[in-house]
């Protein structure tokens, strides 16, 4: 099973905002994570909780950003107590046998399980350096940096483009004209 591409969800649910303001944006992130088949149980409950692990697991990209791995650990840790993984062995779409994290339960919590373990998973086996925000100002969407040498600093290639135009001209100020 691959735990890290769990850690995916963290990055829809954070990047998302919008998609947080009603249960259809629920429905909406639901579809681009791939899990579907919940959209119709969504609850306001849901809405609530997802609101509260957004907010949870920015405040874990934070410290990543910050370099305060103890910080990002305690926070996952707190994280994973709160959602019990229940691993469940699947079968489906002509797969054969792999497994799944819990296949049970509120629709929040389902999410809240791949997200927090997939991220956990990440940073125990690649490191908490791998959770950036982006630099771009004023963007701070989340991203995971699998570059093989943790180079990336930005989300999104729009924002790294308006970093390096950005800075470009700023360096053009300083140059005296005439030279």
């Amino acid at each position: 099973m691959d735990l890290i591409s769990y850690a995916e969800l963290a990055v829809l649910l954070i990047n998302g905002p919008a998609r947080l303001d009603s249960l259809e944006g629920v429905r909406t992130l639901l579809d681009e994570s791939g899990r579907q088949a919940d959209a119709p149980r969504v609850t306001r409950a849901d809405l609530d909780a997802l609101r509260e692990l957004r907010d949870e697991l920015m405040t874990v990209f934070e410290s990543a950003a910050a370099g305060d791995e103890h910080d990002v650990v305690d926070r996952l840790n707190s994280l994973l107590i709160r959602h019990p993984v229940h691993p469940q062995i699947s079968g489906h779409d002509g797969e054969s046998w792999h497994m799944h994290l819990t296949e049970g339960g509120r629709v929040a919590d389902k999410y809240a399980v791949g997200a927090v373990m997939g991220l956990a998973t990440l940073v125990t086996d690649l490191g908490v350096d791998r959770l950036g925000v982006c630099q771009a100002a004023p963007c701070r969407r989340a991203f995971l940096d699998t570059s093989s040498n943790r180079s990336r600093r930005y989300c999104s290639e729009r924002c790294a483009s308006r970093a390096n135009v950005a800075a470009y001209r700023a360096r053009k100020r300083k140059v005296p004209i005439g030279q």
